[in-house]
């Protein structure tokens, strides 16, 4: 495929379709209250689960799909993760109990577990090695973007309409994309033909689940109940189930091996930390805003919108980088953590204006690691597999900022009030995202695989896996 054969409309139609996918992560949490108080009569529980099903299911198919479009079209894994997308908003909106509403939820993260992959994988066998860091600059772009946009929705909706009007809307927006993409994007090459792995695919998709829900529920239930050791647990043994399967199958789903790579695992490593971070960050924001700033939904929203700032100017910057993964991922990540540590300062007394300047800085180190770290991903695996590297890499993007949520989630919980725990849940997770970037930073050793395969070379661990 010619490095030319990306073109404009195709990259926005892409960029929209993960936007909207990523912006139902976080719309949700701003209609908690007009839910809790709907005729649905939803329990404590069930509320949660309406929050979380949609990333336990997205978080979990995310690999399988990728490999799914690998291996029978990307383009039309894209518009069928557009459809189920579409149905789930449906049945969430028509919902007369929180049962229907909740399996919505599920079926819609399903959906964008298929168009997440697809749309990456699209852009990587497009764009060519000479466009391949800006296109993933603008993909990244529009999963950041995307929780803005499920913060500012979610504000809107909340203050002005009904919960059902969100769901509703994601009806004709998921139709108008799949007509824009059937129009604007054209079908590449699949991977050469391979035996599906059910028995991969059951394995690790139930051992994700397992582990995501006892980091989500982990909270909750408290993190020494029965339940979440259990899910741990049984994660625990689902997975290394999977490797031995893999290590022993002729065409796994994914074969451990390739995390032999100190690369593969920083740039994997990297997208949990920054998500981590910003998740945890759109967790305590929107109480901070509401409950001690006393802002309305909709101004919660549109108070966070500083953050798109960096998210729009940086990865432009950094994509010019990508040769230099390490100070480029190392600094970026450095700023996020930096800036929840300022942010942890914050009360009822701080002008919002600085506040604002604390999410500017949040905002220019997502816009400067992100890009490097999604290319990282995208090139450590061979291009017949871009969208099983893709599908890991949002794996890591989704648990990190599930995990994120839990932790400050967490933290808050030890205090006696939202007031006196802000400032320890984000200090934490300020300190944990530092942390996790010095390990990031070690395993980078001098010119990175990303930048060898953005430049067309294929690194010696690619020609032997293709």
């Amino acid at each position: 495929m010619p490095a030319h054969a990306l073109k404009r409309p195709t990259l926005l139609a892409l960029c929209a379709c993960v936007l909207v996918a990523q912006s139902m992560v976080a719309a949700v949490n701003l209609l908690i209250p007009q839910l809790g108080s709907s005729g649905l009569h939803p329990s404590h529980t069930q509320i949660l689960w309406t929050v979380d099903a949609y990333v336990i299911v997205f978080a979990g198919l995310l690999i399988p799909a990728g490999a799914v479009g690998d291996r029978y079209g990307r383009k039309g894994a894209l518009l069928a993760g557009l459809a189920l997308f579409a149905a789930g908003a449906a049945t969430s909106a028509l919902a007369p109990g929180p049962a229907l509403l909740i399996a919505g939820r599920g079926l819609s993260g399903a959906g964008a577990a298929l168009i997440v992959p697809a749309t990456m994988s699209i852009l990587v066998q497009l764009a060519g090695p000479e466009h391949r860091a800006q296109a993933l600059a603008s993909w990244t772009l529009a999963m950041g973007l995307g929780g803005l946009a499920g913060n500012l929705g979610g504000g809107l909706v909340g203050q002005f309409l009904s919960w059902r009007a969100l769901f509703a809307a994601m009806v004709p927006l998921a139709g108008v994309l799949a007509v824009a993409v059937a129009l604007t994007t054209p079908r590449t090459t699949r991977s050469a033909p391979a035996r599906p792995d059910p028995a991969g695919t059951l394995l690790l998709t139930a051992g994700l689940v397992a582990v995501l829900f006892g980091i989500i529920e982990g909270p909750g239930h408290g993190w020494g109940s029965v339940r979440i050791l259990t899910a741990f647990g049984t994660g625990a043994v689902l997975v290394a189930a999977f490797a031995v399967h893999a290590l022993r199958s002729a065409a796994p789903l994914l074969d451990p091996r390739v995390f032999r790579s100190g690369e593969l695992r920083a740039h994997t490593l990297g997208l949990a930390t920054g998500f981590f971070g910003l998740f945890a960050l759109f967790f305590v924001n929107s109480q901070y805003l509401q409950q001690v700033k006393g802002f309305a939904p909709a101004a919660t929203g549109v108070a966070i919108v500083p953050l798109v700032v960096g998210m729009t100017l940086v990865p432009k910057l950094a994509a010019r980088w990508s040769a230099r993964p390490r100070p480029v991922v190392g600094t970026g990540l450095a700023l996020i953590g930096l800036g929840l540590l300022a942010a942890s300062t914050a009360d009822a007394h701080t002008p919002y204006a600085l506040y604002a300047c604390w999410l500017l800085v949040i905002s220019a180190g997502t816009g400067l690691a992100m890009p490097a770290l999604t290319l990282g991903v995208a090139v450590s695996l061979p291009p017949h597999q871009a969208g099983l590297g893709s599908g890991l890499g949002t794996s890591a993007r989704e648990t990190g900022a599930a995990l994120g949520v839990a932790v400050a989630g967490t933290a808050l919980a030890a205090h006696a009030d939202f007031a006196h725990g802000m400032g320890p849940a984000l200090r934490v997770v300020g300190v944990t995202v530092l942390v996790a970037t010095a390990v990031v930073v070690t395993g980078y050793r001098g010119s990175g695989r990303s930048v060898r395969a953005a430049s067309g070379t294929p690194a010696p661990a690619e020609k032997s896996m293709a």
